[in-house]
């Protein structure tokens, strides 16, 4: 009898395998599934300079300097309201920032951050950044049209 039990007992250990290895399993298996999502999606929304939005900014010339006092009034702003989704250089909840104009026209820029709302519900670029970024709306952070400008500006410095 005790050879049965032990016998039961080394066969429910060595086919289980002990709590932790379960979890470095479970672990390793979900970040290895992560890691094939991102590389076999295609998650990438297309590059429209032509594209100004929806809002209230049709036209946006940037100075060919950038205005220092400015850009620093942007980047405290940027820190206050967006660093919850956005970083400069890197992507987080929402697309990084640096080489935005690389990407989307000044007015564009302006606008998503004027009027994400409508923006995200009518504009073709909106609409696939947010499927890009797994429907995470942008909040729209009611700033103000000088804001949004110091933001844009502060964008220039990354």
């Amino acid at each position: 009898m005790k050879k049965i039990i032990l016998l039961i007992f080394v066969a429910t250990l060595t086919s289980c395998g002990s709590a932790e290895e379960k979890k470095k399993g479970f672990e390793y298996n979900r970040t290895q599934s992560e890691k094939t999502k991102a590389v076999t999606s295609n998650n990438t929304t297309p590059i429209d300079l032509s594209n100004k939005g929806i809002g209230p900014i049709s036209s946006l010339k940037f100075n060919e300097s950038i205005d220092n006092e400015l850009a620093a009034k942007g980047a405290a702003t940027f820190k206050q309201k967006c660093t919850a989704c956005h970083k400069p250089n890197k992507k987080l909840i929402g697309p990084a920032m640096k080489g935005i104009y690389e990407r989307r026209a000044p007015e564009w820029v302006m606008n998503i951050m004027l009027n994400p709302t409508e923006m995200l519900k009518k504009d073709v670029t909106a609409m696939a950044l947010l499927k890009e970024y797994n429907n995470i709306q942008m909040i729209n952070q009611n700033l103000t049209k000088e804001e949004a400008r110091s933001i844009a500006e502060y964008f220039r410095t990354l």
